[in-house]
């Protein structure tokens, strides 16, 4: 408004204008409704929110007065980099057409980092950093952002205020809520493109109805995402910058943040890929299982943060091979899952077959001993147990172990698998709520295009398959670092009187290893027998 100060910006609004740590909320799910229509102007997808009732607090509900050479806002989320951002260039253009400037925005709201573990938050402060170090003068606010975004802008006299569309439950309902309460002062929401090769909620059946599962989705998906192409980088020295804005500082990374993160930063992430590009690709399809191998991309977290995004990693896949195959069938994993959660956003909380919420699960003090043991690695089943602490260590784990020790978790403590995720979401740094959810709801079998619940994994198998050497399991369980090969994956075989085969090979039963804290075998009937009780109850399930 006209002659407004941030001070009475912030007051109306009911924010508090002296915050010195990233407080930390309560993290909301909202139902779903329709995010609005999306069409095409000027070569980006500009989708255009569905206005809701947003409160906006007294004396702000007037429009603001566009002010000569005002900024426009580029509103980063996870979008944190220069090259092949659509938003960030619509931004610069439509300063440039106004003789503006560009100012670039952060709000860490604080519902977002209550739903943060230490490890994302970390990566997130360092993402943020790099940002502000490769020329982009950033400004950080910590609040709400239906609060913060409508000050900032009624502050400068704004006009427009772009963002990379969001299509999370959390970031449509937040985004609705912004986009009203700057429609009620005359600014303009312009969410362009996304963080995925192809929004949520494209990619259909002929009859307009969303697939249910995988293969028939990629099919329609590869079709689409063929022609897509990245867009040039922002010369962040050519971008007539805003800068009298003063920033809140970025915090200090949290207590508890793994000392093994991987560098935050587009550059890094851009390095990774080249170098996964260069050579783990051609051997993906089979080495990728392989957990004690450098064989994957480690490229999970900068998709998270949008550090790069898929439209920059499917030129380097079109040239066909398998491991080529299996690593653009991956990227398109995460945007089925993505789909699925759009259409059906309760699944972040609930089974999507619903029947599956009948199953039961242990409670009480030996359920939660048995889950405590779980989170800590102390099954005394090593592959899982090597899993389990890799994740405690590094905040990241190997996605075949994730399904290994996902299913013992469901399948053997017979766990509600959403405490397995809530864990998987507290640690890891590329905790993603759609493939996170929808991944462990594939392995409980309650999800769709579900692992059938009766395919129960064999913690001892799946560590003599994909780890028979034993190597994954010695990095990170030390108690069994000089057991045989013979016993590396059933430590509970190896007496003391058995002698050793090899020169330097330790035979014997570790010290400090615990015993199997269940039996697999008899664990893997009663959960057949818990999922007939739900199939005589509800009739057939999927799978």
């Amino acid at each position: 408004r006209r002659g407004i100060r941030q001070h009475d910006v912030r007051a109306a609004l009911e924010v508090d204008p002296v915050r010195h740590q990233f407080a930390l909320g309560q993290h909301v799910l909202r139902g779903p409704r329709p995010l609005g229509e999306a069409h095409v102007r000027d070569h980006r997808l500009v989708i255009r929110p569905e206005r809701v009732a947003a409160p906006v607090g007294p004396g702000i509900g007037q429009p603001v007065r566009v002010l000569p050479n005002a900024p426009v806002i580029m509103w980063f989320r996870r979008d944190l980099r220069l090259a092949d951002q659509p938003a960030l260039s619509a931004a610069v253009e439509r300063a440039r057409r106004i003789d503006g400037s560009v100012l670039p925005l952060f709000v860490l709201d604080p519902r977002l980092g209550s739903a943060s573990g230490a490890n994302r938050l970390a990566f997130l402060y360092r993402s943020l950093r790099s940002l502000q170090a490769d020329g982009v003068p950033l400004v950080v606010r910590l609040g709400e952002a239906e609060r913060e975004v409508p000050a900032i802008a009624a502050e400068l006299g704004a006009s427009h205020v772009f963002v990379t569309a969001d299509f999370g439950v959390f970031g449509r309902d937040r985004d609705r809520r912004v986009g009203d309460a700057l429609e009620q002062l005359d600014v303009v929401l312009e969410p362009v493109e996304s963080n995925y090769v192809i929004p949520p909620g494209v990619v259909r059946k002929g009859d307009d109805t969303p697939f249910k599962v995988f293969t028939p989705f990629k099919r329609v998906w590869e079709t689409r995402a063929d022609g897509v192409r990245p867009s040039a980088r922002v010369d962040p020295h050519l971008v007539p910058w805003w800068r009298d804005t003063v920033s809140e500082e970025i915090p200090a990374d949290p207590a508890g943040a793994s000392a093994y993160l991987p560098e935050a930063s587009e550059a890094a992430a851009q390095g990774r890929l080249r170098r996964f590009l260069a050579g783990a690709v051609d051997d993906y399809a089979d080495a990728r299982n392989i957990p004690g191998d450098d064989a994957t991309s480690r490229l999970s977290a900068d998709l998270k943060f949008g550090l790069v995004h898929p439209r920059q990693i499917l030129p380097s896949l079109r040239s066909r091979g398998p491991g080529r195959d299996v690593f653009r069938s991956e990227l398109c994993w995460r945007e089925f899952y993505a789909d699925v959660l759009w259409h059906r956003p309760e699944t972040a909380r609930r089974s999507l077959v619903a029947a599956m919420e009948n199953i039961r699960v242990d409670e009480g003090p030996l359920a939660e001993e048995r889950f405590d043991a779980w989170c800590l690695g102390r099954t005394g089943y090593p592959f899982v147990d090597a899993g389990m602490r890799q994740l405690l260590q590094e905040g990241w784990m190997h996605n075949r172990v994730r399904m290994a020790a996902a299913s013992f978790l469901v399948k053997d403590l017979h766990l509600d698998w959403r405490r397995g995720a809530r864990w998987f979401m507290d640690q890891l740094v590329d905790g993603d709520l759609a493939s996170n959810q929808h991944g462990w709801q594939w392995t409980a079998g309650t999800g769709t295009d579900a692992s059938p619940y009766y395919r129960v994994f064999n913690p001892v198998l799946q560590g003599k398959k994909f780890d028979p050497d034993g190597e994954y399991v010695r990095r990170y369980v030390p108690e069994l670092r000089k057991l045989s090969n013979r016993f590396i994956h059933e430590p509970w075989l190896a007496p003391p009187t058995t002698p050793a085969l090899f020169e330097n090979e330790v035979a014997e039963a570790p010290s400090g290893y615990p015993e199997p804290i269940v039996d697999h075998s008899l664990e893997r009937n009663e959960a057949l027998a818990r999922y007939a009780e739900v199939r005589s109850a509800d009739g057939p399930l999927p799978g």
